[in-house]
């Protein structure tokens, strides 16, 4: 009797692969780092941010220990603190609310568009409304790039100009995406990003940038990355943290960026062909008009609460998803009794319950995809 062996199982991201690509030259940034022994704040840390800034357009770049201190420095360096309200979308990380909590301030919570998964403009003007209502003062908006498509950066300009409010992007996920053909890392007062190892441009360990056209920020920023100190190291001004990137990080970055145009392709090329295998059995992703993304995540929404089911069915044949996010952030323990934009949230608490995530990374090869798609149309009613 003939055994079949168990079909090869799919890695979700495939850093391995990028690892293959990359090689020699990877091996090599570290040698030298290894040799010249300058492991914090080496040379190889200036010309990262020399090589982000030109990335992306901004004219300040800080790197820094990971994306949540990237959101954290941010806030240090604005003096936000108690009585000040941060209005962040509910259906994201927890890095996105725990960085305003951290401080003493607080984050209220708002709902997101059903199509894009960002943040939804009336539900934001509601979290402004009820901040004032509590008696606490709106200092900031931290719109997030969900799943690397942009925010609406425009109309979110316009709410916190109307407001005196700064805005701090979250482009954790969204760093290498484009909205009406700027990159991210130039919109609102400075944009955040993380280079985990999972995320579109990451690194071998923790780290993350700090985007901004505003140079007196940019000196604050690098202030507070090593505990606030000023002129004298022994003179610390501020309130600050341990922030910095390592130097082997960003001597490994430098190289990753090299290829991440190349890789942003790829994930596009990815995510054309699961809309068009499986837009007729979920709802797949929509990019918003004059935008792109660098698919940090293909998320997609089955039908009829068919998600658990589906999942079971992938593992079984060796076929990984994840969800992001089965809770959103006011469901959860920690935040649940923060306050929240006046109408509730329920797009974010109907997409907790539906998304499911599929392997996305620059190296997903068409015929491991047509094995996911194949799988995945098999699961799900037509």
């Amino acid at each position: 009797m003939q055994q079949h062996m168990p079909a090869r199982a799919i890695p979700f991201i495939d850093v391995v692969e990028q690892r293959r690509r990359l090689g020699k030259r990877i091996d090599d940034a570290v040698a030298r780092v290894l040799t010249h022994c300058q492991f914090i704040n080496g040379p190889e840390v200036a010309r990262l941010e020399a090589d982000l800034a030109a990335f992306s357009g901004a004219k300040h770049v800080v790197a820094c220990a990971s994306g949540t201190d990237a959101l954290l420095m941010v806030l240090l360096a604005k003096n936000v603190g108690p009585g000040d309200a941060v209005i962040c979308p509910t259906f994201t990380f927890c890095a996105t609310g725990e960085v305003v909590a951290l401080l003493g301030a607080t984050p209220v919570f708002v709902d997101v568009d059903e199509t894009t998964f960002n943040i939804d403009i009336a539900s934001l003007k509601s979290g402004i409304a009820v901040a004032k209502k509590q008696g606490l003062k709106p200092k900031a908006i931290i719109p997030v790039d969900l799943f690397g498509q942009p925010a609406d950066h425009d109309a979110i300009a316009a709410v916190a100009a109307s407001e005196g409010m700064f805005v701090l992007d979250d482009a954790a996920q969204g760093f290498g995406a484009t909205y009406k053909g700027r990159r991210l890392g130039t919109f609102g007062l400075a944009t955040a990003t993380s280079f985990f190892p999972a995320k579109p441009l990451g690194c071998y360990g923790d780290g993350g940038a700090i985007f901004t056209d505003d140079a007196e920020l940019a000196d604050t920023l690098r202030s507070v990355r090593v505990h606030g100190q000023g002129s004298d190291k022994y003179d610390n001004v501020r309130l600050g943290l341990t922030g910095r990137i390592d130097t082997v990080q960003a001597a490994i970055l430098i190289e990753k960026l090299k290829i991440f145009p190349d890789e942003i392709a790829a994930r596009d090329a990815a995510a054309r062909r699961y809309n068009e295998g499986l837009g007729h059995v979920a709802i797949v992703p929509r990019v918003a008009p004059d935008c792109t993304s660098v698919w940090a995540q293909y998320t997609i929404r089955p039908p009829n609460g068919g998600r658990n089911a589906l999942a079971s069915t992938l593992k079984a044949q060796g076929i990984p998803t994840a969800i992001y996010y089965p809770r959103s952030l006011h469901q959860q323990t920690a935040y649940r009794n923060f306050p929240v934009a006046a109408a509730g949230l329920p797009v974010s608490e109907k997409l907790s319950t539906e998304v499911i995530s599929l392997a996305m990374h620059a190296y997903l090869d068409e015929s491991t995809q047509d094995r996911i798609i194949e799988a995945v149309r098999a699961a799900l009613p037509n």
